[in-house]
């Protein structure tokens, strides 16, 4: 039995090498204010855990503008609680998200509420990877795979 220990610590390693750290929970979150800095104004590139690719603008008003493909989706977007919220008009798949910086000029979304009513999430729900994004205009620093 001595042997599972070490086999499971050895595992554990390999997933922190392969995958980067293992939990959300240890994750540096942008604050309201870094978040306004890095995406009031800005438009990210990302794709989502599928794979599937979007487009997202944020305007200095709180005007919105998403793109997946053809479709193309209008709204606004707020910073609640600490979390960077993106609802759509019309479209009930937006929600409010933590981000963190994960490279330079790369950023990863957790969801944690469908409403900005209920940001930032329960307290001990832990949030969950959705989609990775970079600003455009600067060179991309994601890698394909997420960190967690």
């Amino acid at each position: 039995m001595k042997a599972l220990p070490a086999l499971l610590s050895g595992l554990a390693a390999a997933v922190v090498l392969t995958f980067g750290t293992p939990s959300p929970a240890a994750r540096a979150w942008l604050d309201g204010t870094e978040l306004a800095e890095r995406f009031g104004g800005a438009t990210i590139d990302g794709r989502y855990a599928s794979g599937k690719a979007f487009t997202e603008r944020y305007d200095h008003d709180g005007h919105l503008t998403y793109t997946e493909h053809s479709r193309t989706l209008g709204g606004h977007w707020s910073i609640t609680e600490g979390t960077l919220c993106t609802i759509y008009d019309g479209d009930t798949s937006g929600g409010c998200y933590r981000v963190a910086r994960v490279a330079p000029n790369c950023y990863e979304f957790y969801f944690v509420s469908r409403t900005e009513d209920a940001a930032p999430g329960p307290r001990d729900g832990i949030p969950r990877w959705t989609a990775r994004g970079a600003v455009q205009g600067q060179s991309s620093s994601c890698k394909d795979q997420p960190s967690v």
